[in-house]
């Protein structure tokens, strides 16, 4: 059982969140890995919601919210890796949508990640 307490403003509030698991190890450094986790995924949930507006997205239906997260953390990565231009995930986002040259750069930058001798295609 974790509990938390989260002052924001003149508010506090207090949540509490249980977890199960099957490593056996001491509560300190559980505690350690829970914490670690947790802003592992903060930080790339604001990253993704910050350059995507993901929390604004509204599909709900079948394969598509799985999908559409995939989609976005492979673009992610992709704008981390295009070093040209030293601007925003957002700002880089922007401008592949609007100039081909520069997304053609951003799509270069992954591949260039690779040896071409190891690389090999998902699609074949």
């Amino acid at each position: 059982m974790v509990v938390r307490v989260p002052h924001l403003c003149n508010q506090t509030t207090r949540e509490v969140q249980f977890y199960l698991t099957s490593f056996n190890c001491d509560p300190r450094n559980l505690g350690q890995v829970i914490r670690l986790h947790s802003g592992v995924e903060n930080g790339l949930h604001w990253t993704l919601d910050i350059t995507f507006s993901e929390d604004g997205c509204r599909v709900r239906t079948g394969h598509s919210p799985q999908n559409l997260a995939l989609l976005g953390r492979i673009a992610l990565n992709a704008l981390n890796l295009e070093q040209s231009l030293k601007r925003s995930n957002r700002q880089k986002s922007n401008r592949a949508a609007m100039d081909n040259n520069y997304m053609l750069t951003v799509l270069t930058a992954c591949l260039s990640q690779h040896d071409d001798d190891t690389f090999q295609p998902a699609c074949q």
